[in-house]
């Protein structure tokens, strides 16, 4: 049973969410806070396993709520999955750089909602299809040519899984290519994020596109 918060600052809307995913099978609505702040602190009190957070909030925006979340102390850490109206929000990229799992548009049909809270539980990233070039076209600002900074402490086949999976590709294709198992390229993706710094798989992508690392096509 999967656990979820559930942050909307509208009355009317975390309502229906909560009605919604609270009939869906495997998942468990523990909680629902109304902003920013209510958030961070049922999160502390709930330890739920995914918060599917609103990106506008009252106060402390969602941006800043899932920093403090997922900031803190300690491990098991949520999977945030943010909610936004438009399809390229100028808080998305923030939030995936704070360490959000992934964001769904408001507008997606309730089976697309329920999909994504049950696949970033799994620990996938969510991305709308529509809108992940344009947002890291939009924010990437690394010319090209330029060598990629922050990486020299990477191995070359750390180097080459932070590759891969800033494309896109899921562990298992990782494995495939290089001619691993899955579990060699689970162990090369953590050593990595905690070399960087980081503690999603939505920052490696991030820190890939950042760093040059990966481009996007033009």
């Amino acid at each position: 049973m999967t656990t979820v918060l559930v942050v909307d600052d509208q009355d009317l809307i975390r309502a229906g969410l909560v009605a919604l995913l609270g009939a869906a099978p495997g998942i468990d609505v523990v909680g629902e806070a109304g902003d920013g702040d209510e958030a961070v602190a049922e999160a502390a009190r709930l330890s739920p396993e995914v918060i599917l957070m609103d990106i506008r909030l009252p106060g402390l925006d969602g941006v800043s709520a899932t920093g403090w979340i997922l900031a803190g102390p300690g491990a098991g850490k949520p999977r945030v999955l943010i909610l936004t109206v438009f399809d390229l929000d100028e808080y998305v990229y923030r939030a995936l750089r704070a360490g959000a799992s992934g964001f769904l548009l408001k507008d997606s049909p309730p089976d697309t909602l329920i999909a994504g809270v049950q696949a970033v539980a799994r620990g996938d990233m969510l991305f709308g299809p529509t809108v992940t070039r344009r947002l890291i076209e939009a924010y990437t600002r690394t010319p090209p040519g330029e060598p990629a900074p922050g990486l020299t402490g990477l191995t070359d086949r750390e180097l080459e899984v932070l590759r891969l999976v800033g494309t896109g590709m899921p562990n298992a294709d990782i494995a495939g290519r290089l001619g691993v198992s899955e579990a060699t390229v689970k162990t090369h993706l953590n050593r990595l994020m905690t070399k960087l710094g980081i503690s999603s798989r939505a920052q490696a992508v991030v820190v890939a596109y950042e760093t040059g690392l990966v481009r996007p096509n033009r």
